[in-house]
């Protein structure tokens, strides 16, 4: 578990075939200072385990679904990538509850700078609109962001926009963003459960009719 509040910028270092996935090598110097085999960690908002590390890098493996959701199905030693080691549950929360684990991807569409911050748009696959709100939360390349403002339900593109203050800027590889940079997305874990329990309560559901009869015959 992630509050996305991302420590450290790291870097791709090397790009392995590994059956349908690949493993990766990540120069992680403050992530892996405390880290050890089987530990998590948050890279651009996917969460990877450790199976190897040195004194400042780690490598993990990567799964072909996982491949298929992020914007790892392309990534090449180089890359700069966010980083954050999984929270203690003793720590505070700084961010929101993140899971690393992503829900697919959005692209960039505008990046309007401001005096003191960025105001950056975001197209997203219009399937995650509805778990996105205004003033809600959502993890973009596993930076925890608040959402500033949403397109119209009704748009056939949909969006969403973040403000970014000039540490996330600094800090982060959205500081780098521009139109046609590809993102992670990662909606807020209490918008999935109430659609997926929302989903159930249709009654052209046939799990949610059998559910129903089951509790009539008690």
């Amino acid at each position: 578990m992630f509050t996305g509040i991302v420590e450290e910028m790291g870097a791709i270092t090397a790009v392995e075939p590994s059956g349908d996935g690949v493993r990766v090598t990540v120069r992680a110097p403050l992530s892996v200072s405390d880290a050890g085999h089987g530990d998590s960690i948050s890279v651009s908002g996917v969460c990877l385990t450790v199976v190897d590390q040195g004194e400042d890098w780690f490598t993990a493996d990567v799964m072909k679904q996982t491949l298929d959701m992020s914007t790892l199905a392309d990534v090449a030693p180089g890359r700069p990538v966010n980083l954050e080691r999984a929270t203690a549950a003793h720590g505070r929360l700084g961010g929101h509850i993140v899971q690393g684990h992503i829900d697919g991807t959005g692209v960039v569409r505008e990046v309007r700078p401001g005096a003191q911050w960025s105001v950056v748009r975001i197209g997203i696959p219009n399937h995650l609109a509805p778990l996105v709100v205004d003033k809600g939360s959502i993890a973009i390349d596993g930076v925890s962001l608040t959402v500033s403002a949403v397109s119209d339900a009704h748009e056939a593109e949909q969006w969403l926009e973040v403000s970014l203050i000039p540490e996330t800027l600094a800090a982060t590889t959205l500081g780098r963003a521009e139109a046609g940079t590809p993102v992670n997305l990662e909606t807020d874990i209490l918008a999935r459960h109430v659609q997926r329990m929302l989903a159930f309560r249709t009654s052209e559901n046939p799990a949610a009719a059998a559910a129903s009869t089951e509790r009539g015959s008690r």
